[in-house]
């Protein structure tokens, strides 16, 4: 495999960049990988060339434990439509052609050797894992288009974590989907661990203009959304948007102890993570079980924060969940716990906020 070679804009090329704007704009024939970056950046609402008419079918994650305390993880960048509000398609840059990504879950202690394929025919793209120690320079280094990076890094912190694609200008692959959460479990658990009967992951991002440096620097978010992603074969997963965790709740049992892997992934706004109807029990901040708390209203989770929340649903009906920054609500961030007798979906309306 090829390692990914670190990735510059240099400001030689930006200087001759600005000649060419005054001399009239290069052609996309001719632009060179770098160029093609900042094209993404300056174009309003569009996709540059490369990826105008590009779908690429998500590929799914790979993850395979080679030891007791070493795992291989593989993953895709590549560029895949998602449906971010009805009707509403993002073209959007993705891990696994997933927006956020699939969810990675590893243990305490193990090495994470980690490979990244780079479908992406224009742009380069490149992984930072926050749950890992590392150079950055090195270990997060840009892998090329066509090509695939291999990297080896430790994940001794328990927690959860944000994860990114970090290739400048961060915050452009970010806003266009490129974020995703790693759990690391703790080797020894949670004390809460015999209690729990149920388990989600809630991840909290923004949308804004399309592929908008501009508004993704100076702007607001156009939707705050919430997304599920599966944490075993058969649970629930789903990209980040406004409408399916509200027509597809998630669902528990009248006195199931829930538990949800929560993690803001920004890049931009504060998350005021709270469920309606309930108390959080136990809460450990970014997933750490050293850093727990209990009888909590609302979880402060900033860009790229974790937790893990823990509450116990009492009575049938529907629960929100939401951030209580309500304007965010107002663009989408609302989730539903639906709670029956049964733990089944009894297919009554949801309450929503």
């Amino acid at each position: 495999m090829k390692r990914g070679a670190k990735y510059f804009v240099t400001s030689a090329i930006g200087l001759s960049l600005l000649a060419g704007c005054a001399q009239g704009a290069v052609p996309e024939k001719t632009r060179q990988p770098e160029e093609k970056v900042l094209a993404a950046e300056t174009n309003k609402a569009e996709a540059i060339a490369p990826h105008k008419d590009l779908n690429q079918e998500p590929i799914p994650l790979k993850v395979e434990r080679a030891g007791p305390n070493e795992v291989n993880v593989e993953m895709t960048s590549q560029i895949t439509d998602i449906e971010i509000d009805k009707g509403k398609m993002y073209k959007a840059w993705t891990f696994n052609g997933e927006a956020p990504g699939p969810v990675v879950v590893v243990n305490e202690g193990d090495t994470i050797n980690f490979t990244l394929k780079n479908m992406d025919p224009a742009i380069p793209h490149s992984m930072d894992f926050h749950a890992v120690h590392a150079a950055p320079s090195k270990d997060f280094a840009n892998v090329q288009p066509d090509e695939t990076g291999t990297f080896s890094y430790p994940a001794n912190k328990p927690g959860v974590f944000m994860y990114h694609c970090g290739t400048s200008p961060v915050l452009s692959h970010i806003a266009n989907g490129m974020h995703g959460t790693i759990i690391v479990k703790p080797k020894d658990g949670y004390p809460t661990d015999k209690e729990i009967n149920r388990e989600y992951t809630i991840i909290q991002n923004e949308w804004y203009k399309y592929n908008d440096l501009d508004d993704f620097t100076n702007g607001v978010p156009g939707h705050v959304v919430f997304s599920t992603k599966a944490l075993k074969e058969g649970d629930p997963n789903t990209n980040g948007d406004t409408f399916t965790l509200k027509d597809k709740p998630l669902l528990a049992k009248v006195g199931d102890k829930v538990r949800l892997y929560i993690n803001n992934v920004g890049p931009n706004e504060v998350s005021s993570f709270h469920v309606v109807g309930t108390v959080f029990d136990d809460v450990y901040i970014d997933g750490n079980p050293f850093n727990r708390y209990k009888g909590l209203q609302t979880v402060m989770l900033p860009a790229s924060g974790g937790a893990v929340v823990e509450f116990t649903v009492t009575r049938v009906g529907s629960y929100p969940i939401v951030t209580h920054q309500f304007n965010h609500v107002q663009k989408g961030a609302v989730a539903i716990l639906k709670v029956t007798e049964t733990g089944e979906d009894d297919g009554k309306a949801t309450m929503s906020h």
